[in-house]
């Protein structure tokens, strides 16, 4: 009987995405249920390799935190225990401590935990893993699997990856680019009338556009799609929107769940990268792109949600013609790449 195995990852879509190849390496020996958040469930249950998806707002890990509620912790406790897990990965970035969720586990009768900690974990952790600073994100969850003696399977590359059939979307181009201008912090958005501008130039270049983005950002992707994109606001799940995004030429996107979801399914990204967090460890992962923004801004490792520099420079700098040149240079590559392997 194959052991059972809790992968926690809590926050965002992105981060999520980002969790894959751990998930993979731990699915190739167990059934996997991941613990996911509200904000990251669908990009779990997208996961190749994941079995089951629980899904609870941790107050230390979400970005709009409830309180703490004694009730709240007890249900997911339960939950947890009526699982016989036989042991769980918590993964976290490199700011967030594992070390609440542990003490759940430990509670729930989870008789094994891993987790990457800086912090003294007394007994709350059996393996206590330690990394390099500035690891890409998807490496580092990865080098926790390994240390819990969990491989990749042969054959798997390593890169992000999604569960396939994708839902198919319909009222696409034949041939087009994507532009997603949310993400969760506005500090890592680039202006919606900037964007415009990128997007008119990509039309007058006769790029096709399609714009997406969630139906609560009706009004950002209208201003951004203007008369030159289709706008695709509130059209597509989130499993839909990685349909859109793998057949796009190109991805321009920030620093965002699209992005990380565009690199799962093997599209290029255009990445206008804020460096509030560091690029190093949070670019597309592993697919040809290009980075714009400027990565020395006054905002640079500072991890704020809202920019804290008059004018949002890093982003605002970046003219439409640089976008234009590397969505071209991104679209020449892989069209080139096409008839190689035809």
């Amino acid at each position: 009987m194959r052991s059972r195995v809790l992968v926690v990852r809590q926050d965002n879509l992105g981060d999520v995405l980002l969790a894959g190849p751990c998930v993979r390496a731990v699915a190739a020996a167990a059934s996997v249920t991941v613990l996911a958040g509200p904000r990251g469930a669908a990009a779990a249950a997208l996961l190749p390799g994941v079995d089951d998806v629980i899904t609870w707002r941790a107050p230390w890990i979400d970005p709009e935190p409830e309180p703490v509620e004694r009730a709240d912790v007890e249900r997911i406790r339960e939950t947890i225990a009526r699982c016989d897990f036989d042991a769980a990965l918590v993964l976290t970035s490199f700011h967030q401590s594992p070390l609440p969720t542990a003490t759940v586990l430990r509670l729930a009768g989870v008789p094994w935990v891993g987790a990457i900690s800086d912090d003294y974990p007394g007994s709350l952790l059996d393996l206590r893993h330690r990394v390099p600073a500035g690891l890409p994100e998807a490496e580092r969850a990865l080098s926790l699997a390994e240390a819990a003696g969990y491989r990749l399977p042969a054959g798997d590359d390593g890169r992000l990856a999604v569960a396939r059939p994708l839902p198919p979307v319909e009222g696409l181009p034949d041939r087009y680019v994507a532009v997603h201008p949310g993400a969760t912090a506005p500090a890592r958005r680039m202006s919606p009338g900037r964007l415009a501008e990128a997007v008119a130039a990509l039309a007058a270049a006769g790029h096709d556009v399609v714009v997406t983005g969630a139906a609560s950002e009706a009004g950002l992707t209208a201003q951004v799609a203007g008369v030159h994109g289709l706008d695709f606001a509130g059209r597509t799940s989130f499993a839909e929107l990685a349909y859109v995004l793998e057949r796009a030429d190109a991805v321009v996107a920030p620093n965002s769940a699209a992005a990380h979801l565009a690199a799962a399914v093997g599209t290029p990204v255009v990445s206008l990268f804020s460096p509030v967090v560091p690029a190093s460890q949070w670019r597309p992962y592993r697919v040809p792109q290009v980075l714009l923004g400027d990565q020395y801004a006054p905002c640079r490792g500072t991890r704020a949600r809202e920019c804290p520099v008059a004018g949002h420079p890093c982003l605002e700098t970046v003219t439409p013609g640089a976008v234009l040149d590397a969505v071209e240079s991104l679209v020449r590559e892989g069209r080139l790449r096409e008839e190689i392997t035809r």
